[in-house]
């Protein structure tokens, strides 16, 4: 998962800057940054608007900049910050596996439990809020927005759906890729997307996360094992003597972009399972291995 910017240097203040110093310093940024004022560049202004909104959320509380401070971004990772998922680091070893590109690393640690699931809910909310309840671009306040939750498979396959827009019943068609958060303009509405949770799969941008159990045999001696993606199970090999932890990377089975064309990329990472229970045969094998320091 790729790395998130400071939010103290996304404001532009330092770690001991007082709350009005954060306030001044949201203000300025957000009036810069929003997508209003870049029309012809918008993807980056938005995506930088809301890197601003998540910044002022946690720096302007302060029970959330406390633990910021203490545990970084992974105080506000789905599932707190006990070792979510992530590419994190140079990758040690790339092959190919029949017709996926894989490419795998190690990183291990966990960290304490922070802000589970926190929302930082639609950054242009949180503008015009600040504001006094308007947006100081005329544009924005002509358009009413509403907002739909789907479901995360409906984001990544795009969906059909009916809503109410003033009494009135209307179709809209969202397209496959779209993403939490996301707004999509229909003529004289705009349309904010949220989007519920999956079991097993976990989204950053159009990159795919999840975790995937082996049994110890195959860490030590290799093997296939057959994991789950959002277009469904393919078979990929394990190295022998995987370490847990060591994510692989499946190249274009990621979310569909949006925008243009191609997919992201799904990164699994494989926890070894260790039985918990032993023959006495397997107990005397352990033992052995253990003499010989292995």
């Amino acid at each position: 998962m790729a790395t998130k910017s400071d939010y103290y240097d996304i404001l532009g203040v330092s770690k001991g800057a007082s709350a009005d110093e954060i306030k001044k310093a949201y203000r300025k940024q957000a009036l810069e940054w929003h997508p209003d004022k870049h029309k012809d560049n918008k993807e980056p202004a938005e995506k930088r608007f809301k890197e601003i909104n998540e910044a002022y959320q946690v720096l302007s509380d302060s029970q959330k900049r406390g633990a910021y401070d203490q545990f970084g971004h992974q105080a506000f990772a789905p599932g707190g910050a006990a070792g979510g998922p992530g590419p994190g680091g140079p990758f040690a070893q790339t092959g190919r596996y029949g017709p996926f590109t894989y490419t795998y690393t190690t990183r291990g640690g966990t960290g304490p439990d922070g802000f589970q699931g926190f929302d930082f809910g639609d950054p242009f909310d949180i503008f015009e809020q600040f504001f006094g309840g308007g947006s100081p671009f005329a544009r924005a306040q002509r358009l009413t927005r509403y907002s739909i939750t789907i479901d995360f498979m409906e984001a990544i396959e795009g969906v059909e759906k009916e809503i109410r827009i003033n009494g009135d019943k209307r179709k809209v068609k969202i397209p496959k890729g779209v993403s939490e958060g996301q707004r999509i303009r229909f003529g004289d509405f705009i349309l904010s997307i949220n989007v519920r949770p999956h079991d097993v799969f976990e989204r950053d941008g159009a990159d795919i996360h999840i975790r995937v159990a082996i049994p110890f045999s195959t860490a030590i001696l290799g093997g296939q094992v057959e994991v789950p993606t959002i277009y469904g199970d393919v078979k990929v090999k394990i190295r022998k003597g995987m370490q847990s932890g060591t994510m692989m990377r499946l190249r274009g089975k990621g979310a569909p972009h949006i925008r243009g064309r191609g997919k992201g990329d799904q990164y699994i990472r494989f926890q070894v399972a260790v039985p918990e229970k032993l023959t006495r045969e397997q107990k005397k094998l352990v033992e052995r291995m253990k003499k010989k320091g292995l």
